[in-house]
């Protein structure tokens, strides 16, 4: 292996490690990267975690600001919205497939994560939720993995993944946290599409996924409206 090879697998491995952190929340949208204080964690020289930053930038996950430097991007609202409208499509796609070929054991999956879910949004009942959890983000996001796993089409699924790799993979439920009647509907539309599923309903399980996905675009869309209008003021 060339110096050069090694050179571009720290690189890419220091950019995986950022974008992780990420997409699970612990580096926040509007946090500064500083490479200084990066390059001292990760045990390396400035060098490539400048490459490192710059390969998040292209990919759209952070940029780079005046007087700032490197920060978690916050999307704008309209291209969460388009981003929603695509994804809308190819899960409904994915639902169709999946109303012919899902199993029993894919169908018990998707019951017991959005029994997470409803258990989550009763514990918040009459409290103020400060943010969504680990562990209602896993639940949400396996969901929809399942019902990808069903549609048995690995083009498909890579499409989904790349756009849910655009967005940090937390704020949708600390979207719905913030939202009682939103999160409500949330489990109430996860709920017609197991039933639309375990019927073998291909046109019921399109329209409810297909409408599911652009209310969460909607309502994440608005949440960014909100959050950009105060993460670099607030």
């Amino acid at each position: 292996m060339t110096p050069q090879t090694d050179d571009g697998a720290l690189v890419d491995d220091i950019a995986a490690r950022i974008r992780a952190r990420i997409m699970n929340g612990e580096l926040a949208i509007g946090k500064p990267l500083r490479q200084a204080a990066l390059a001292t964690e990760f045990g390396v020289s400035r060098t490539p975690v400048r490459e490192a930053l710059r390969q998040l930038q292209n990919g759209g996950l952070i940029e780079m600001q005046p007087n700032r430097g490197a920060v978690v991007r916050v999307p704008a609202p309209w291209e969460v919205r388009q981003a929603y409208e695509v994804r809308a499509e190819l899960e409904a796609l994915a639902a169709r497939r999946a109303a012919s070929r899902v199993t029993e054991r894919q169908l018990t999956a998707l019951r017991e994560h959005n029994a997470v879910l409803r258990e989550a949004a009763e514990r918040a009942v009459g409290e103020q939720t400060a943010g969504g959890s680990p562990a209602t983000t896993a639940a949400n996001d396996c969901f929809h993995t399942v019902v990808c796993e069903a549609a048995d089409n690995p083009w498909l699924s890579r499409m989904i993944d790349r756009i849910n790799e655009t967005f940090p993979r937390n704020v949708s439920s600390l979207a719905l946290a913030g939202d009682e009647r939103h999160r409500q509907l949330n489990i109430r539309e996860h709920e017609a599409l197991i039933d639309a599923l375990t019927a073998h309903d291909a046109d019921r399980a399109q329209e409810v996924m297909r409408e599911h996905v652009i209310n969460a675009g909607e309502h994440l869309t608005a949440w960014y409206e909100r959050r950009s209008q105060t993460v670099f003021h607030g």
